[in-house]
């Protein structure tokens, strides 16, 4: 699966933390490498044949290093009921041009019986989730 890029092309002068000249204080550094929060939710994710999964919910930066320690996959359900949302190590996906979304190399019946919780749920309220799908993953990743 490919993973190459286009050379990215500026946006804004090197060097310079110059805003949108719009106007309206959005820094403007998205390019073809990089890609803001808000455009990472709602990402398709596909397993390794190319079977769409589910989407990014939304993901967990650990607030210590800046990192993104976990994508939250909303998995299951049709238009929003019975999904459930699976934390994935960040480390797990890969970003695919071809497919214009993430990749897993983890098959839905070991997702599906991974740490969840439901829409409107918070599992990282509980300071051992983090553990338990650092546990059920086999990955080193940060919990709460």
């Amino acid at each position: 699966m490919p993973t190459d890029l286009p050379k990215e092309r500026a946006v804004r002068k090197p060097g310079t933390l110059e805003l949108d000249p719009a106007g309206e204080g959005i820094a403007i550094d998205e390019t073809s490498r990089l890609i803001a929060s808000n455009k990472v939710e709602g990402t398709a994710v596909y397993d390794r044949t190319g079977r769409h999964l589910g989407a990014v919910h939304n993901f967990m930066v650990d607030k210590i290093t800046g990192q993104v320690a976990y994508a939250v996959l909303a998995f299951g359900g049709f238009l929003g009921l019975g999904e459930n949302h699976h934390p994935l190590p960040w480390k797990a996906l890969t970003y695919s041009t071809e497919l214009g979304g993430y990749v897993v190399d983890i098959d839905p019946g070991v997702l599906a019986g991974a740490p969840s919780h439901g829409p409107g749920e918070d599992g990282f309220a509980d300071p051992a989730y983090g553990g338990r799908i650092e546990d059920y993953y086999g990955r080193r990743a940060p919990t709460a």
